[in-house]
């Protein structure tokens, strides 16, 4: 499942929320973990002074300390532990020590150095959350800024896990039931059958609404028996819910907070996943607008997500 952990910091107290999370992590799967500091050299285009030699390798050195400090933590958890320390632009140095270290999760908090602000995640993490192209952890560092020790134990209660009935979906289950054995929590499978679309240019016959009503029957019905076949492959018990809506990604948010979790844990795609994009429609909306702790179980193997244009014509030109 997960054996190589990386923990990216900034030195602020907000990316230290990850921190207790991937102790977490790193105890239930028996993973080991790379706490990963990158020292950017300010870009100031008023003041063209050189840095000062001096005063950067003591930055350096109390990065060091830094990261030592927080390494000897997971040292006395019996967790095996590494730090490492880059310079330059911290997303692309984040996605290099990815691909260096053969790194399969990232437990990442959402905001860090810069601060919380009116966005769901920092720039940072917008940057990196799209190229990383592996399993992702996400702590919500807005649930923890003055009002929980980043330094806590961090423990589950309740795990929800947005199914589609495709083997896709399917690749949550693992590190979830995994979770949910250490934490002792519950663990709850939610599929949500959309609405079918029907014209709606004209009012509905009472042979459309007929048609509408079978085929959702029809779905929550084959969706039944679909779990029926997961439950017996779990290693943990779990509860199931069949609901049905117009907008499936607005009625899973919406569970999440009817049932009181505290950790979602989503596979990256789905029945239409296409290896063109990291993360599929549903994955997206709970990225930016989910306010719970989430795990994205990438299902991908990272060299047949496809690169963005963008991406593209970097290499492109950087090659030429």
């Amino acid at each position: 499942m997960f054996r190589h952990i990386l923990i990216p910091l900034d030195g602020s107290g907000l990316a230290e929320c990850s921190v207790s999370c991937a102790v977490a992590f790193a105890r239930a799967f028996g993973a080991r973990v790379t706490l990963l500091r990158v020292l950017e050299k300010a870009q100031n285009t008023e003041c063209l002074q050189p840095i000062d030699p001096l005063e950067w390798s003591m930055y350096k050195r109390e990065a060091d300390t830094y990261l030592a400090e927080l390494g000897a933590r997971f040292e006395t958890e019996g967790i095996r532990a590494e730090f490492l320390l880059k310079e330059g632009h911290p997303a692309q140095r984040i996605i290099e020590a990815i691909q260096e270290k053969d790194i399969d999760l990232m437990v990442v908090s959402s905001h860090g150095r810069s601060g919380l602000s009116g966005w769901n995640a920092g720039s940072v993490f917008q940057k990196i959350i799209l190229r990383a192209r592996i399993s992702i952890m996400i702590v919500r560092a807005y649930h923890y800024c003055g009002e929980k020790d980043p330094s806590a134990r961090f423990d589950f209660s309740r795990i929800l896990v947005p199914l589609d009935g495709s083997k896709r979906s399917e690749f949550a289950l693992p590190p979830a039931a995994t979770l949910a054995h250490s934490h002792n929590a519950e663990l709850i499978l939610a599929h949500v059958v959309n609405m079918p679309e029907m014209p709606r240019w004209t009012q509905l016959t009472q042979e459309d609404a007929e048609l509408v009503n079978r085929l959702v029957d029809r779905n929550r019905e084959e969706m039944g028996k679909h779990f029926e076949t997961v439950l017996p492959r779990l290693p943990v018990e779990a509860r199931t819910l069949v609901e049905t809506s117009d907008d499936a990604a607005l009625r899973l948010h919406e569970l999440v907070q009817e049932q009181n979790a505290d950790l979602v844990v989503l596979s990256a795609h789905g029945y239409s996943g296409k290896s063109r994009w990291t993360f599929g429609s549903i994955a997206h909306t709970f990225i930016a607008y989910g306010t719970t702790p989430l795990l994205l179980v990438q299902d991908f193997p990272r060299d047949k997500i496809e690169p963005t244009e963008a991406e593209a014509a970097a290499a492109e030109k950087k090659g030429h």
